[in-house]
């Protein structure tokens, strides 16, 4: 039930990393999805092309931590790219 506290330590401790976790990790994503709109709503192509440059960061760290699967990092990454090339 939401809201149950473990009875043993180890998994009280689990819970409490695990949530500390979570919140970090929702962040990040939260971050690299804000990121994304900007590429999308970027008018110029040099505005565009500095946002995809954060995009990128964002994107290639998120895969080497584990936190986007690689091939949606790369799927991304390519129609952004295809996206401010089209602005210019």
């Amino acid at each position: 039930a939401p809201g149950s506290m473990p009875n043993i330590k180890s998994a009280t401790k689990r819970m409490h990393l695990s949530r500390a976790q979570n919140l970090r990790n929702r962040a990040k994503r939260s971050r690299i999805r804000t990121a994304i709109k900007r590429v999308r709503s970027a008018e110029t192509a040099d505005v565009g092309q500095k946002a995809l440059h954060e995009v990128v960061v964002l994107l290639d760290r998120a895969a080497t931590k584990n936190l986007v699967h690689a091939n949606t990092v790369a799927r991304l990454k390519s129609s952004l790219t295809r996206h401010v090339n089209s602005l210019s």
